[in-house]
């Protein structure tokens, strides 16, 4: 009995033993090559996977600036045009600042210049030279890179006690902050929602996205040149084979990389052993743009960008990227760089969950935007979200992220050796990068694979995940062995993102799909992207043409196309406008229709076809619509008065954002203020954007006009027709921020490096401006600034940096509250306390059948990107007053109650002196003195289409893959791989059939996950049946013996072998 237990400590200890054997084989590993020995770099183990999240702030680099010029000169050349640009100019002190890199002794399209005494007028004569295409400042950037562990739940591999931070500055205005770093880290698609199969993860992504697959088809990456532009690589590092050139933009004598993130990316993309990269055999350009100390320049990127065209680099990724899309200089050099067919791939950013927090270079068209999800298609949660806002506030943003991929968790080269696990945006970016290096080296014919083309072969072949909308998605998740396919059998074409628009399909057409339709309302603006395969440079022939289906109602709606004149680089723009004709103002029904577009393309210049090539494209058109709700329900959000960062400083609402100081989520329903639309739309209100001039809608259609937040200034025309309509019925909801001459003094930007001052344009709202429109009705709000907690109407509620009301008329309903003076408390660093501060005010309008007002100092409750605690019941109440006339009683009985303010007490607060607004706005201009209001525009004019009708039966269904022309998948052979895997669910339409978790092993390639995992399981099998043999053999040993009992044999037989026994004595037998 004693050899049971001890076979048993045996072979626990040996299970123990060959587990703790592992695991410090493996945290050996990754320690000895993610960190040096040196003292300040953190050690880790690598038994969990680590976060990489970034923060970026901007800052101007004082007297330079950055000369861009109409076309390559040589240095003598650019030289020569300053000078004389500058000749007849003032006496300046200015100078030329040298650039010692690799592109120094090539010409190049600008020139750094320091100039002592800028003076605008000195600009100005920059500008003026014939050469000389744009003057900008010279941008520098502070950028912090955190490798923060992920949550338990991320299911990806771990790294333990490892916090990482390192600060890194750029050139670039970059991301500045995550605004849910404290909230979960992946967030759930609801696909996984029920029990499911647990299974081991691989940690090679090469392999999971089946690249091996291709690997056996002989495509590696070779002959491609692949660019990392990040922190550097060491020299000889054991991972790679093919490090063609490493180049140094900084102003350190070093090449190495310091901070590891360069090195990671590096590996993702082009590693040959160990965590295996997609494209092994790729040429390897490694170009070290940040310094070890982490400084960075605008010039710098320009300079390597350059060298990067000259070079002819086929892949670029960047992994860096920020909210202003008009820094010039750094977006015309992008679309230089694409039109010179290099494939850039950008991470859309780290400023999630907020919609509308997209990253430019991947906000660009000819750029492939790449956000990360994790193994279980679950998507990152501070990854940032479209729409685009560069085309706010006439029109509407295009869908972004173009393509998402595995971000979580993923393996790749530590700094000097071994391997390392990374999860982020920045990460995902790379594995995208490495998947078209790989892409590209499958296509014979390299003249068809352009930025276009790849984008093309990427979106159409991606699969959907279920649950997700198309700004978090984009068009799915990465398939890289359907790509292959594609590209294996393309030919050029032009073709649209999204590829179809359905009103009716939610949640993935959100938020198109949240709100039918109606005869009267706004129309509906879908913003699709053209992608040109056919050449760098193109053009729309004709104009597009409506065909709406009869059978399916298509004659019921209207719409109007506008579109790109010229379509460059590789893309351009198709808004589509759908309006509802009159004939169906009480008509409830579901129309279709396609819009067809062509496009034509210069032939290149190597082809022996001279002439055009063109591509025709239809994009099917399916809404939803109602009758006309009545006027109380629908409410008008007034998009054309707010105003965000870029181009100018807007502050953010609440002072207590330091870290986030810059205003520039678009102030959109669908982008930081989705939560509360969401809301309205759930209490059955019908919610439309103006993005035009008061002077442009029709108010008897509309119940109540929300403005909220507003920067922009107002034409007196504006302020004289809302008069006139809230005499005729229209309601105002005016929901305002905080505006102090002197807070706006002291949260100017200052850099201690250059010593240089950014001053805000407005506080967090215009306050100003507000007053000139509400003082008809003798109200105003104040210069104060307050914050706190407090209650009202028995809900919880808390001012964040909101503004008080400062006169209000007698018979109007006033709600006051104590809070905190926080302009006091930024200003002169006391606190101080309150009483009686009036925060809402409730005003009927005396004439007959007029409207109703209501003014609330602060618009934080319902902005998502600051709010702690909402008000979206308050936003409930006022939108019962305005739109039919009910007047809480929780608020008209409560005690908090105070006569309203007649406004005699202190000033109302004025415009800043020398401010900068009228270079932003759409109202004011430059004006000697104070600037004055501009002509007011005319009212946005849509051009109708004249309908082509098709009797005959629309599609039933819209959503599929689109299938580019000419592609016949199954014409592409691929090596035999397994076509049955086990499912762990029944699939979603349109999603992978194929179980992409485990990526499966691929006939005659050695899968080395599995391979390190295969000694283990024998080990375990041996144990268990040895042990099973020991068990027995110690039971057997253990039972007592049994006699058999004697069998009686009969008499007889007894008689004869007593005979026998006796026969050889000779002697008879006694009987």
């Amino acid at each position: 009995m004693t050899l049971v237990p001890i076979c048993f400590s045996i072979l626990v200890i040996l299970l123990c033993g060959r587990f703790i054997l592992a695991g410090i084989e493996e945290g050996d590993e990754a320690a000895s090559s993610i960190y040096p020995s040196n003292p300040d770099e953190t050690h880790s183990s690598n038994c969990s996977s680590l976060t990489v999240k970034l923060k970026f702030s901007t800052k101007v680099v004082e007297h330079e600036y950055i000369v861009a010029f109409n076309g390559y000169f040589t240095a003598k050349a650019r030289s020569h045009f300053i000078s004389s640009a500058l000749r007849s100019a003032e006496a300046l002190d200015w100078g030329i600042v040298l650039r010692e890199n690799p592109a120094s002794d090539f010409p190049s399209d600008f020139e750094v210049v320091q100039i002592r005494q800028a003076s605008h007028s000195s600009l100005l004569t920059l500008e003026d030279h014939p050469y000389i295409k744009r003057v900008t400042p010279q941008r520098k950037v502070f950028r912090t890179l955190k490798y923060m562990p992920d949550s338990p739940d991320s299911g990806a591999p771990c790294n333990n006690n490892t916090r990482w931070t390192q600060k890194w500055q750029s050139s670039r205005p970059l991301r500045r902050t995550s605004l849910s770093l404290a909230l979960g880290f992946w967030h759930a698609t609801g696909r996984h929602s029920s029990r499911r199969l647990l299974r081991a993860i691989p940690r090679h992504v090469a392999q999971i996205l089946q690249a091996d697959v291709l690997w056996q088809l002989g495509h590696t990456g070779s002959g491609v040149k692949v660019a990392v532009f990040d922190t550097g690589l060491i020299e000889k590092h054991p991972h790679f084979k093919n490090v063609k050139e490493r180049t140094n933009w900084t102003n350190e004598n070093t090449l190495d990389d310091g901070l590891g993130h360069g090195t990671f990316v590096a590996g993702v993309i082009a590693s040959m052993r160990e965590c295996q990269g997609f494209a092994p055999d790729s040429e390897l350009h490694i170009f070290r743009v940040f310094t070890n100390n982490q400084v960075s320049y605008t010039s710098w990127f320009l300079d390597a960008f350059n060298y990067a065209i000259l070079k002819k680099i086929d892949v670029l990724n960047l992994s860096i990227g920020g909210p202003d899309f008009m820094d010039h200089p750094f977006v015309d050099k992008v679309w230089e760089l694409t039109a010179n067919r290099v494939i850039m791939v950008s991470a859309i950013g780290n400023d999630g969950p907020l919609y509308g927090t997209l990253n430019n270079p991947a906000d660009q068209m000819d750029v492939i935007g790449v956000r990360g999800i994790d193994f279980e298609d679950n998507i990152a949660r501070f990854s940032s979200r479209g729409m685009t806002t560069w085309e706010l506030p006439g029109g509407y943003g295009r869908v972004k992220p173009d393509i998402v991929t595995y971000g979580s968790g993923v393996r790749g080269s530590g700094m000097k050796e071994g391997c390392r696990s990374l999860s982020g945006t920045s990460v995902a970016s790379p594995v995208v990068a490495g998947a078209v290096t790989l892409l590209v080296s499958t296509v014979l014919n390299r003249e068809l694979v352009n930025p276009a083309s790849m984008k093309q072969a990427l979106i159409s072949s991606a699969r959907r995940l279920p649950g997700v909308n198309m700004f978090e998605q984009g068009h799915g998740k990465l398939d890289l062995i359907r790509a292959y396919q594609i590209l294996n059998s393309y030919k050029p074409q032009a073709s649209l993102s999204p590829s179809y628009i359905d009103l009716t399909e939610c949640p993935y057409m959100w938020p198109y799909c949240s709100q039918p339709i109606y005869y009267g309302g706004m129309p509906t603006i879908v913003n699709v992207t053209i992608l040109n395969g056919m050449g760098v440079t193109g053009r729309i022939l004709d104009k597009p043409i409506w065909q709406p289906y009869l059978p399916q109602n298509g004659d019921h709606i209207d719409v109007a196309v506008s579109y790109s004149p010229v379509l460059w680089p590789w893309a351009g723009y198709l808004a589509v406008s759908i309006s509802v004709a009159k004939k169906s103002a009480s008509w409830e029904r579901i129309a279709q229709g396609h819009v067809m577009v062509t496009v034509s393309s210069p032939v290149g210049n190597n082809s022996e076809v001279d002439g055009e090539m063109t591509s025709t494209v239809k994009l099917p058109v399916k809404v939803k619509i109602v009758a006309t709700p009545p006027r109380s329900k629908r409410v008008l959000w007034d998009q054309y008065h707010n105003l965000r960062y870029p181009p100018g400083y807007f502050p953010r609402d609440n002072l207590r954002m330091k870290n986030d100081p810059l205003d520039w989520n678009g102030d959109h329903i669908h982008t930081n203020f989705r939560d509360m639309y969401q809301h309205l739309r759930t209490m059955g209100y019908f919610v439309e954007v103006l993005g035009a001039p008061i002077t442009c809608f029709d108010a008897s259609q509309y119940g109540t006009l929300m403005m909220v937040d507003s920067e922009e200034e107002y034409f007196p025309e504006e302020i004289t027709k809302l008069r006139r309509d809230i005499d005729k019925g229209l309601s105002l909801i005016v929901f305002s921020d905080w505006y102090n001459i002197s807070v706006m003094r002291k949260v100017k930007f200052y850099d201690e490096n250059t010593r240089q001052w950014w001053m805000p344009d407005t506080g967090g709202a215009n306050v100003p401006a507000l007053n000139d429109l509400i003082s008809v009705w003798g109200m105003a709000f104040s210069d104060g600034l307050y914050e706190g907690d407090f209650t009202m109407a028995d809900h919880d509620m808390y001012y964040a940096s909101g503004c008080s009301i400062a006169k209000f008329p007698e018979d109007g309903i006033v709600i006051a509250m104590t809070l905190k003076d926080q302009g006091l408390e930024v200003l002169k660093q006391e606190t101080a306390i309150v009483e009686g501060v009036p925060i809402l005010g409730m005003y009927q309008t005396p004439s007959e059948g007029g409207g109703r007002i209501a003014l609330y100092g602060d618009s934080n409750c319902i902005d998502d990107s600051h709010r702690q605690k909402d008000c979206f019941w308050l936003l409930d109440a006022l939108l019962q007053y305005t739109s039919y006339s009910l007047t809480p009683p929780s608020l008209t009985h409560s005690k908090s109650r105070v006569a309203p303010p007649p406004g005699s007490d202190r000033p109302q607060p004025e415009r800043l002196e020398g401010n900068h607004l009228y270079r932003y706005s759409k109202v004011l201009e430059a004006h000697l003195g104070d600037p004055k209001p501009r002509p007011l525009p005319a009212c946005p004019h849509l051009s109708w289409s004249k309908p082509q009708p098709l009797n005959e039966t629309a599609p039933s269904n819209l959503w599929k893959h689109q299938k580019l022309l000419s592609i016949d998948m199954d014409k592409v052979v691929l090596p035999n791989i397994r076509n049955y895997r086990p499912q762990v669910r029944p699939l979603s339409p349109g999603e992978s059939g194929a179980w992409d978790i485990p990526g499966g092993i691929m006939p005659g390639c050695y899968n080395q996950e599995v391979g390190q995992t295969i000694p283990m399981f024998a080990f375990l099998g041996a144990m268990v049946v040895l042990s099973f043999f020991v068990v027995q053999l110690t039971k057997s040993k253990s039972k007592p013996k049994r006699r058999k009992p004697r069998v009686k044999r009969p008499i007889y037989f007894q008689q004869q072998q007593q005979q026998q026994q006796l026969a050889p004595t000779g002697k008879n037998p006694t009987v």
